[in-house]
């Protein structure tokens, strides 16, 4: 079969994500640990999506139910891959895993078979394994590795591949081979199934190895071919913390250049952290130590200081992000218009809007509120629920009380109020344009435009008062 023709066979994609995964020492199930702020089995789903599959098979074993349950969810956007699972119970071994996949695999096609702990494997890489294997070889992905001990081997003679060794089975010649297996392999369905049938536990472990199926392509004259990578990270596996932490930083740095080779100025590429999609205009810059997560796009000239954490937000260009500010948009996102302050130790929820010009300052709380242009509440404030006008200027310890107990009520301020210091504004209420409000006051009617509103106790001074005086012991 030629490589043209080849390209137009489908793709069935198999992921293993049976194992307990011990050494994580945890109750969660391996594959779900998070790395980028995604499981580790949501990156290698994402990446099987994007070769445009017919379908993609997930093996589950331990804790399956609860490795099942977000599937659906993750795929909900590529409505045309088919996705389905089986289950390995219990676990006799690769081989045994993959054999649970051959009653939900069409006799046509090639199948393409990844780790669901091998989270940063990229699409050219399995585009050209793909291409390697042609539809018809058992095309085997391959690195060298400096210390190889736990790997199987590659054995070759003349350069062909002949046999992939286990390290608990291989002589002391064969453990100095430093190119391994990476579990990725792509081959012909049909041929998938009759070497599958043909595997026996004879081996010190007593586990149907999946790797034993070259042995049966070799003795059946099929094409072998080891398809070589020389980026370790891409086939690195998770089976530790230590290892996960380790590809996290992998990951990241990766991140970082890509952005630096974009414009983007980081002050530290090894203190960066992205967790979804990040879109940069020109001229950004980002201190150290920011988490971005979900969709989040900064625009021209946009600065972020340091130690802020950003999800899910669009802020646009020229403005300026302080240090520690915490934005969370989640569903409803968040929005910061062209120029503007926000923090340092602010903090944007879901549903805030913040026009051009908008000062958002030190321990100032928005959520679910629009302020449109050069509105200021610039020190120890909250607005919930509110529709602030242009020009506003609202006071340090003032909140809008939005919250009965049952349900929430809106605030709206409009254009050139000035609220004072330390003010309650009772929900539903309207401060009418140009209004003011005196200190301390604690709001519950609405107040016609261009009035004063105070509504405290009055003020009461007793002469000669004399302070309590601490007793003696």
């Amino acid at each position: 079969m030629s490589q043209s023709n080849a390209t137009l066979l489908p793709i069935d994609v198999v992921i293993m994500a049976a194992g307990k995964g011990t050494r994580m020492k945890s109750a969660l199930p391996k594959v779900l640990h998070k790395l980028a702020g995604r499981p580790l089995l949501r990156h290698v789903i994402d990446t099987a999506s994007s070769l445009s599959a017919r379908s993609i098979t997930v093996i589950t074993g331990h804790g399956a139910t609860e490795v099942e349950r977000p599937l659906q969810d993750w795929m909900s956007h590529r409505g045309d891959i088919s996705l389905k699972t089986v289950r390995q119970e219990p676990q006799l071994g690769t081989g045994h895993a993959v054999q649970q996949a051959v009653p939900v695999l069409p006799d046509d096609g090639v199948c393409l078979i990844l780790n669901g702990d091998v989270p940063l494997i990229e699409v050219d890489t399995l585009r050209q394994l793909l291409a390697d294997c042609a539809g018809e070889r058992l095309a085997l992905l391959t690195v060298d590795m400096p210390d190889p001990t736990g790997y199987g081997r590659i054995v070759r003679e003349s350069g062909a591949v002949r046999a992939i060794i286990e390290h608990k089975d291989a002589s002391e010649a064969q453990r100095q081979i430093a190119e391994i297996y990476t579990g990725v392999m792509a081959l012909p369905n049909a041929r998938l199934k009759a070497w599958l049938a043909r595997l026996t536990n004879d081996n010190v472990q007593k586990e149907y190895y999946l790797t034993d199926i070259v042995k049966f392509a070799v003795a059946d004259g099929a094409g072998v071919v080891g398809s070589k990578t020389a980026d370790r990270v891409q086939v690195d596996g998770v089976n530790s913390p230590v290892q996960l932490a380790e590809l996290e930083r992998a990951y990241q740095l990766r991140v970082a250049r890509r952005l630096m080779e974009q414009g983007v100025r980081l002050a530290d590429p090894a203190r960066f952290d992205l967790r979804g999609e990040l879109i940069c205009e020109q001229d950004v810059e980002i201190d150290v130590n920011c988490i971005f997560e979900g969709k989040v796009d900064l625009g021209e000239g946009v600065r972020i200081g340091a130690n802020c954490v950003i999800a899910n937000a669009h802020i646009a260009a020229g403005a300026v992000i302080h240090p520690f500010t915490h934005i969370e948009g989640e569903k409803l996102g968040v929005s910061v218009g062209p120029g503007a302050l926000i923090g340092p130790f602010a903090r944007l929820r879901p549903g805030a809007d913040l026009g051009a010009e908008v000062h958002i300052g030190n321990f100032v709380e928005v959520k679910n509120s629009t302020l449109a242009k050069g509105a200021k509440a610039n020190h120890l404030a909250y607005l919930g629920d509110a529709t602030v006008g242009e020009r506003v200027n609202y006071g340090a310890g003032s909140i809008t009380a939005n919250y009965d107990g049952a349900n929430k009520h809106r605030t709206v301020i409009e254009d050139d109020v000035h609220v004072g210091s330390n003010c309650v504004l009772v929900a539903p209420v309207t401060l009418g344009k140009g209004g003011t409000v005196g200190g301390g006051s604690t709001i519950t009617k609405d107040m016609p435009p261009g009035s004063l509103g105070v509504a405290r106790g009055k003020q009461v001074n007793l002469a000669n008062w004399n302070r309590p005086v601490k007793k003696k012991p």
